[in-house]
């Protein structure tokens, strides 16, 4: 209850301080609405922004997912086979050299404008921190457990399974979190590239009409998803990691 009391104050702080600055300053609502204007604007266009919203959650959900399973078979395969690592890795760091804007209208051109282009793109976006994280935790495995698994003959395949793996499952799931928050990037830009529908092609449509508060509602709603993603893997994380439960310093542990 305390954590959702400041989190209401602090939003009620930045509305507050929203409104204010749109006062104090004067600025035109086709440069800066308010959040009076923002939320009424949400209000009138509630059925356009849920039919674009729902078609950028889904391509949200099923990059998100698809994102994380290929990047926790890469990193299988990394941590498994160094063979893998010669091939997989170059490949790997490329994947984050070029930038995913040069990336994205290629991505339209070969899959189209439809679903599919998106989802690759938040797909590339999000393998990234799923693979370094989950690698790096099946890198960093105890060196005592190991010795004590090859000390009883286990397989190097059942102590991947039984022990590092186990052992990576917290850097895993520090990688999912990232992932579930920069998911909606890829799924926008793709959607800026080209698209028939989205809230990337709302808000592009909005600022071309100057519909600046109708922009701004499309911008909430798309944050409103990352943080309820953020906080369902979050969730998820905690119940997955039981015995993993968090530490605070001594100063914070009574706010």
């Amino acid at each position: 209850m305390r954590a959702l009391l400041r989190a209401a104050v602090t939003l009620a702080v930045l509305v507050a301080g929203w409104q204010a600055l749109v006062w104090a300053t004067g600025l035109p609502r086709y440069l800066l609405p308010g959040p009076l204007a923002v939320a009424d604007a949400m209000r009138r266009q509630a059925p356009l922004l849920w039919s674009h919203g729902l078609t950028t959650l889904t391509e949200i959900l099923i990059g998100l997912v698809a994102g994380v399973a290929l990047g926790s078979v890469s990193a299988l395969l990394l941590a498994r086979f160094r063979t893998a690592r010669r091939w997989l890795m170059p490949l790997l760091l490329v994947s984050q050299a070029i930038p995913v804007f040069a990336l994205a209208p290629l991505l339209v051109l070969w899959l189209g404008y439809g679903m599919a282009s998106k989802i690759a793109m938040a797909v590339l976006v999000i393998y990234f921190p799923v693979t370094t994280a989950l690698f790096d935790g099946l890198r960093r495995t105890d060196p005592g457990w190991l010795d004590l698994a090859r000390t009883m003959g286990a397989s190097p395949a059942a102590i991947l399974w039984n022990i590092r793996l186990p052992a990576a499952l917290p850097a895993f799931w520090s990688g999912v979190r990232v992932a579930a928050a920069v998911a909606p990037i890829g799924a926008v830009i793709g959607e800026w590239v080209g698209s028939s529908s989205g809230l990337g092609y709302l808000m592009l449509h909005a600022n071309a009409r100057m519909q600046i508060d109708l922009l701004f509602a499309a911008v909430l709603v798309l944050g409103l998803f990352a943080v309820t993603l953020y906080a369902a893997v979050d969730a998820l994380a905690r119940r997955a990691l039981p015995w993993q439960p968090d530490s605070q310093p001594a100063e914070d542990a009574n706010p």
